[in-house]
């Protein structure tokens, strides 16, 4: 553990080492943002109306469980080892979380709500901006934290096999030369950028849903 510590020491005043950092995060920020872009807006359509979402249930239950691990080989052979791999494996897996979460989020809008904005005459338009995205906002929260693991556990995954630029690239090089304590190192900013990333996701999420009765301070 002396050892695996001392290399840590020595890398956190590495240059090569926020490099490497930067190039994880930028995988990770690209997915997630490409993911939600793609998912939000598909899962408030979807989940609005109860024949779109009998229509393509079954083909969401057939995609979302593969793994995207599996998806390794048609990444490389579509877009090579580099960024792009990374960004398109980590989109696949949070798509699907993020689409699941609008749609369970969307569907599960308090009826009275939704009744009384009705009569109260309000359009569509309206009702999705003052009901229905606020009711759903708790539950896109969690989406966006899960699907931000998954994202960060995907760009890693794809630097380790694939070999884009990144932590996980860094790791594998240090495992090949045998250099151990880089590699425990390594591992252990990887975890430590990861509790990061949560933590901030949280905040966030309790700073913008401090209104929601379980965000609310006594």
């Amino acid at each position: 553990m002396t050892g695996v510590l001392s290399a840590l020491w020595r890398e956190l005043g590495s240059r090569a080492l926020w490099i490497a950092v930067g190039q994880t995060l930028e995988g990770w920020a690209l997915g997630l943002g490409i993911a939600a872009a793609l998912a939000i807006p598909l899962g408030i359509a979807i989940g609005s109306s109860r024949l779109l979402y009998r229509s393509v249930r079954l083909i969401i239950e057939f995609l979302r469980p593969i793994p995207s691990v599996a998806l390794i080989p048609l990444a490389i052979l579509l877009y090579g080892n580099g960024l792009a791999g990374k960004v398109f494996l980590a989109v696949f897996a949070c798509f699907w979380i993020l689409l699941l979460q609008t749609i369970y989020g969307v569907q599960n809008v308090d009826p009275v709500a939704a009744d009384t904005a009705r009569a109260y005459g309000c359009a569509s338009p309206r009702r999705l901006l003052l009901v229905t995205l606020p009711s759903a906002a708790p539950y896109l929260a969690t989406g966006i934290r899960m699907a931000s693991s998954v994202a960060l556990i995907l760009a890693v995954t794809a630097e380790l096999v694939i070999g884009a630029p990144g932590l996980g690239r860094a790791i594998n090089l240090a495992r090949s030369g045998a250099n151990i304590d880089l590699m425990y190192a390594l591992i252990i900013v990887t975890g430590a950028l990861g509790c990061t990333l949560n933590a901030g996701l949280a905040r966030l999420e309790r700073h913008l849903l401090r209104w929601h009765a379980p965000h609310r301070r006594a």
